[in-house]
C-alpha cells in the first residue's frame, strides 16, 4: 500500500461522515468496524479507495469521489444519461462535476424518485432483485376501484413476461371517477405498475415513484435534487447485509 493513499482508519470514518474521530475510534474498540472482512484494530491505517470497510456489517462508502444525487424527475425527461434524440436527460438535471448514472429507470411519462451516482455496488443493490430494494409508486388510476380488485394486484397477476405481484396496496384517496394508492413492489420490470393496472381492466392517469427502499423526500419539487445523506446511503446498503 502507497504511504500517499493509506489513512489511519478512525479519519477516514470521520471523513466520510459517519462519526467524529473520538467516537470512530471507541468504535472500533468495540468491536464494531471491519476492513475487509476483518475486526478493525485501533491505529490500523488503510487506502480508502482500495479497502472495504463496514460498520455494524453495513458498508460505509469510503472511495473519494463517489456521488450521490436524489432528485425529483419531471414527465417527459428521459431517465438515460444520454439520449440519441437529443431529449433532456435526468443527468441534465444535475451538475455536470462528476460523471453520474441513474440507478434502474423510471418511464418518460411518469415522475418521481431516481437516485444518481457513479458508485457500482449501490447501483447493483438497487436494481438487482435478489435484494428486495422496495419501490413505491402513487397511482391514480381512472375509475373507481373497489379493495376486492385492488386485492388483486396483490395477489398476483399474469403478465406476458411471467407473474408480477405488489407488495402492498394503500388506499390514499377513491371517488366515483379515480382511485389513487401507492402501491409498493419489490422488483422493476419495464411498465409493471402501469401493465398490471391494465390487466385488472384501469388506465393509469399518473405513476408517481414516492419511495426507493426508505428514502422519501416529499418536499422535493420536480426538476430539484439533492445529495442522499450518509444515513440514506448507508440504509440501501444494508439490504446487501440482509442477504449476504
Amino acid at each position: 500500500m502507497s504511504p500517499t493513499t493509506s489513512e489511519r482508519l478512525q479519519k477516514v470514518i470521520a471523513h466520510a461522515g459517519l462519526a467524529s474521530r473520538r467516537v470512530a475510534e471507541d468504535m472500533i474498540r468495540d468491536g464494531r468496524v471491519s476492513v475487509d472482512g476483518s475486526e478493525a484494530h485501533i491505529g490500523q491505517t488503510i487506502d480508502p479507495d482500495i479497502n472495504v470497510v463496514t460498520v455494524d456489517g453495513v458498508l460505509l462508502p469510503t472511495k473519494p469521489g463517489l456521488v450521490y444525487w436524489l432528485i425529483h424527475k419531471p414527465v417527459g425527461v428521459i431517465s438515460s444519461a444520454d439520449d440519441e434524440f437529443g431529449r433532456r436527460t435526468v443527468v441534465d438535471l444535475v451538475p455536470p462535476d462528476t460523471r453520474v448514472y441513474p440507478v434502474g429507470r423510471l418511464d418518460a411519462d411518469s415522475s418521481g424518485l431516481l437516485i444518481l451516482t457513479n458508485d457500482g455496488d449501490l447501483t447493483n443493490i438497487v436494481t438487482h432483485p435478489r435484494f428486495g430494494v422496495t419501490k413505491a409508486y402513487v397511482v391514480r388510476a381512472d375509475g373507481h376501484i373497489d379493495d376486492s380488485t385492488l386485492a388483486e394486484l396483490t395477489d398476483g397477476v399474469q403478465l406476458e413476461d411471467g407473474p408480477a405481484k405488489a407488495v402492498s396496496v394503500e388506499v390514499i384517496d377513491r371517488s366515483s371517477n379515480t382511485t389513487v394508492f401507492e402501491m409498493v413492489m419489490a422488483e422493476g420490470r419495464k411498465r409493471e405498475v402501469r401493465r398490471m393496472l391494465d390487466e385488472i381492466g384501469y388506465d393509469v392517469l399518473n405513476l408517481f415513484r414516492s419511495a426507493i427502499g426508505t428514502i422519501r423526500d416529499p418536499q422535493l419539487k420536480k426538476g430539484e435534487y439533492r445529495p442522499l445523506t450518509l444515513d440514506e446511503v448507508r440504509s440501501i446498503y444494508e439490504y446487501s447485509v440482509d442477504v449476504s
